[in-house]
């Protein structure tokens, strides 16, 4: 049944990013495909997709207990906390500690997974920021 809903629901979701992208205007300079052939073939393919999935559902999930679900909603939480710090705690902290939670309840020891966070968001830092030049958010300490 949840994946006949979510088939419906994803063929509901194509119509209406195909009636958007009908309301795109055309410009007199475009190119001969026009702006809307993306939005378009992106909503057909996610109706024939979810399409097959309501015409041809698996069986029914297992769904996870009670605590599992509160965890997996726990991670939703820290991941929507990590966006509203991210400006304030700047990105080298933030990630740390949104790493590290998750990799505590991804099943490291603690100490563990504050090491793999910090190592984390250092690594990543490393990369985007000093190697390929990409502009983070910039924490109290400047970085």
């Amino acid at each position: 049944m949840s994946d006949r809903i979510f088939g419906i629901f994803g063929i509901l979701l194509s119509i209406g990013f195909a009636l958007a992208a009908l309301q795109i205007e055309e410009s007199f300079l475009s190119d001969a495909v026009g702006p809307k052939a993306f939005p378009l073939i992106i909503a057909a393919i996610l109706g024939l997709s979810s399409a097959v999935i309501a015409l041809r559902p698996d069986p029914e999930p297992a769904w996870p207990p009670l605590g599992q679900l509160a965890e997996i909603a726990a991670a939703v939480v820290v991941m929507m906390l990590y966006a509203q710090f991210l400006p304030v705690a700047g990105f080298v902290a933030a990630t740390a500690v949104a790493a590290a939670y998750l990799g505590w309840r991804l099943g490291s020891a603690p100490v563990e997974a504050l090491l793999i966070g910090v190592g984390t968001s250092v690594g990543i830092y490393v990369i985007f920021h000093l190697v390929l030049g990409l502009s983070l958010a910039r924490g109290p300490w400047g970085f």
